[in-house]
């Protein structure tokens, strides 16, 4: 082999590739010093592309392996390589897992073309990028013909790599975004059964407006499923190719959550080192989720309101108008046309979101579900928590079957949980009969009072009576609350009259902190 000018490789039923040393040399010349005078702002990048992604880089010639492997490393990528098209097929079939593959086509031994034939043969449909020190039309084409996702020709800027990893990664995050959210509605389907007449109703409802952006509004008490029917709106619609993005209105500050929506430009605020686009971006062509929508403040309100007009926003800091194209899904446990009566939330927005409006049944109101739903969380529970099957006793059986869930399907969902983790019924059958004899706890607590009274021949004064059994009565009372408001504190004290502190107090003093 000649240790300068260019090198001939030959295989059987493969093209004859001629491989110019020299113009690689120079090739990684170029792209080396193209890097160095933008490294200094490389190494500040606040934002690491590739984070999450591993690349494999097949390339013959080691100066342009070292450099794409610095290159992709320096962004958050985790970079494999190998020399040639062999040791590539060998990673792969050793249980390597790419998210994309740089291949050069003019390679010894196996080329790249051939390559790429035998990775869609053996490995899917992974992500491949084709380089070459050349630009043939021919074998562009045959490349693309093969399932190439694209190609670049060497040399080329860092950007260029970056933008076309970008291009291929996107529509690999989709695809991951599909199967997970697939793998998301399975789990979902069985949170909700769509087994008594009101769900029918629902889920009818919800296919019939599939082909429409029309916004829905779900209201429910707390547990009832409302993500799960929200995400049941998106499968069902024509926009189910596309994201589905969920955003809590309650559970960020009014500032955090205007930019969580809408997005930012580099330097709207201390510490905004450069764009992010916020999640009616992310959610353009599919459904955007908008949970706890009674908890937004009125100057979001207004904004939203705006933005669901014409479907146009500026990020923050920003002055371009960035349009979206997405179907709205809404959901509050809160009775919005109250707090409408009240003034806590503008009444145009409500008449803007509530075009379909889906109320979910609480689960005491569909008892017709709860021998599926069981049967559905054991199921489920034991493979997770590697646990077997149990058998749930009729007894255990009837209890949950008479009991109100003012915690609603989570509530039972956690209750079957116990039950499997702790390989026993005992504990959740426990509580459920003692919730029973409570449901006139203070009376039985009085009633026990008043027995103990008699048999000490009237001792106890009529005022510590009457004291006793106001503080049961006030214990039983809260108790109750909590349990319905799913132990929303602030919530209970609403509904309560009463402050959130005083509130707090009462839980203490009556002893019934959680353990």
């Amino acid at each position: 082999m000649s240790a300068v000018g260019s090198h001939r490789y030959e295989q059987p039923g493969c093209r004859e590739l001629r491989v110019d040393r020299a113009r690689i040399g120079q090739v990684c010349l170029m792209m080396a010093a193209r890097r160095k005078s933008g490294s200094a702002k490389a190494d500040k990048r606040a934002g690491l592309p590739g984070r999450g992604f591993r690349v494999l880089v097949v390339d013959d010639a080691q100066g342009i392996r070292t450099y794409l492997a610095n290159l992709l490393e320096s962004s958050g990528y985790d970079v494999d390589s190998a020399e040639d098209g062999r040791g590539a097929l060998a990673l792969l079939d050793g249980g390597a897992a790419p998210d994309l593959i740089i291949l050069d086509v003019m390679m010894p031994g196996i080329d790249g073309i051939e390559t790429l034939r035998r990775i869609r043969e053996r490995h899917g449909d992974v992500p491949v990028i084709m380089l070459s020190v050349v630009g043939k039309a021919s074998t562009i084409v045959e490349a693309m013909q093969l399932g190439a996702s694209d190609y670049i020709n060497k040399p080329f800027e860092d950007e260029e790599l970056q933008l076309t990893l970008d291009k291929v990664l996107e529509k690999k995050s989709l695809e991951r975004q599909r199967e997970i959210l697939s793998d998301e509605l399975q789990r979902y389907r069985d949170g909700v059964v769509w087994a008594s007449a009101p769900m029918q109703e629902i889920r009818a409802v919800l296919e019939q407006v599939g082909e429409t952006n029309v916004t829905i509004l779900i209201q429910g008490e707390s547990g009832v499923g409302k993500e799960i029917v929200a995400r049941t709106a998106h499968s069902v619609s024509n926009r189910s190719e596309h994201p589905f993005v969920k955003v809590n209105c309650a559970a960020l500050p009014e500032e955090l959550l205007e930019s969580e929506l809408f997005g930012y430009e580099k330097g709207a605020f201390t510490g905004a080192v450069r764009r992010k686009t916020g999640k009616f971006e992310q959610a353009d062509k599919g459904t955007i989720f908008l949970d706890e929508i009674g908890e937004m403040s009125p100057p979001l309100q207004a904004k939203l309101l705006q933005v669901l007009q014409d479907f146009e926003f500026t990020r923050l800091g920003g002055n371009a108008e960035v349009k979206v194209d997405l179907r709205v899904v809404c959901a509050t446990n809160r009775k919005l046309d109250e707090m409408v009566e009240e003034g806590a939330f503008r009444a145009d927005l409500f008449f803007r979101l509530n075009v379909v409006n889906v109320t979910i049944p609480p689960l005491r109101e569909r008892c017709e579900e709860i021998p599926i739903l069981i049967e559905s969380f054991l199921q489920r529970y034991s493979a997770l928590y590697d646990k077997p099957v149990p058998t749930i006793s009729a007894e255990l059986r009837g209890a949950l079957q008479r009991y109100a869930f003012p915690g609603n399907v989570r509530e039972l969902e956690n209750m079957i949980k116990r039950v499997i983790v702790l390989e026993s019924e005992r504990p959740v059958l426990d509580e459920l009969l003692q919730r029973e004899r409570g449901a006139m706890g203070g009376y039985s607590a009085l009633a026990e009072f008043i027995a103990y009274s008699e048999r000490t021949a009237g001792e106890i004064p009529l005022r510590e009576v009457g004291r006793r059994a106001a503080q049961e009565a006030e214990r039983e009372t809260i108790s109750q609350m909590l349990r319905y408001t799913d132990w929303n504190r602030k919530k209970a004290a609403g509904l309560l009259g009463i402050s959130y502190k005083t509130l707090l107090q009462k839980i203490r003093s009556c002893g019934l902190e959680p353990s």
